[in-house]
């Protein structure tokens, strides 16, 4: 995922009811359209970037690795042999995927009184109910393996007080030598709304289409740091990550007849319709097959003393 920006929308033709039947019956069509609702919104997969399959319902990683080998290097003479270090694993940890799934059931009355509105606005509800479901189920992972706190010097009033704290924890870290790369805040919606407003104020924002309060862009880059906002981020400090070291997601592809996904990868949010010529009705479902994993809790801290 390169930016984690809200899926905009574009207008649409009008569908006659048996275009719209037809379209119900392609789970190709479905899988892209919900797809293209979900696959940009997911706070998830944005700070969890490390792409796992979990073949067999679970996933097996190592947590707490050693940054550097049990010895050091020697000078190695013309010829010489090179000494042999044994390099020390982390703790196995496993992980199984869990099945988020839900249903919803469109009547053929309301396909033909209410037309390709209604059937996007299904797809919309069951992407939302997804979305939110795996990004709080990813953030409560997040926010029990990631322990570590850092004190800010002072509250966050001005751009500068705010780059004073962020390269402060940024250089502590890296004097572990472990090569981590602390460059995204993450943030709940009234934190990031003061954030912005105070980076606004001091003029630290881009005057072209790169600046939000222009665009409406997220997250936004400014400072040298990338800011990201969740509503699912239940935390009540804002968190400091390395999103290519914290871990990833792991997903598992069930298969089965009918389902169709039009994800990247492992990264899929799959879906399927049913024809119940019963009650004259479509039933449309989506689910993921998924399970976030922490691999590296040093590569995020909780910021507090904020005053956010």
């Amino acid at each position: 995922m390169a930016s984690y920006t809200y899926p905009v929308k574009h207008p649409e033709g009008t569908l006659t009811t048996e275009e719209l039947h037809l379209l119900l019956s392609n789970p190709n069509v479905i899988a892209k359209r919900l797809h293209d609702l979900t696959r940009m919104r997911f706070i998830a997969d944005f700070l969890l970037s490390g792409r796992f399959n979990a073949a067999g319902g679970g996933i097996f990683y190592e947590t707490g690795e050693e940054a550097f080998a049990s010895e050091d290097p020697e000078a190695i003479s013309p010829l010489g042999g090179y000494p042999k270090v044994v390099l020390e694993t982390g703790e196995v940890v496993s992980a199984r995927t869990v099945k988020w799934g839900l249903d919803s059931v469109i009547a053929d009355e309301k396909i033909a009184r209410q037309g390709i509105s209604y059937v996007n606005r299904g797809l919309t509800r069951l992407g939302n109910t997804i979305v939110r479901n795996v990004d709080s189920v990813a953030m409560a992972v997040i926010a029990s393996r990631v322990s570590s706190t850092f004190a800010s010097p002072s509250t966050w009033t001005t751009a500068g007080k705010a780059v004073e704290a962020l390269l402060s924890i940024q250089q502590t870290r890296a004097d572990l030598g472990l090569g981590l790369d602390l460059s995204t805040v993450v943030m709940k919606p009234a934190q990031y709304a003061k954030v912005v407003g105070m980076l606004i104020d001091d003029k630290a924002l881009p005057r072209e289409v790169g600046n939000p309060a222009l665009a409406g862009n997220l997250p936004v880059d400014a400072l040298g740091l990338t800011w990201a906002v969740s509503p699912h981020y239940t935390g009540s400090n804002p968190l400091l990550v390395d999103r290519e070291q914290l871990g990833g997601m792991a997903d598992e592809n069930l298969g089965g007849p009918g389902y169709a996904g039009a994800g990247e990868g492992t990264f899929n949010v799959e879906s399927k319709t049913i024809r119940n010529d019963k009650d004259d009705s479509w039933t449309i479902r989506g689910r993921r097959v998924t399970v976030p994993v922490v691999t590296e809790p040093l590569a995020g801290v909780q910021l507090t003393g904020t005053g956010l």
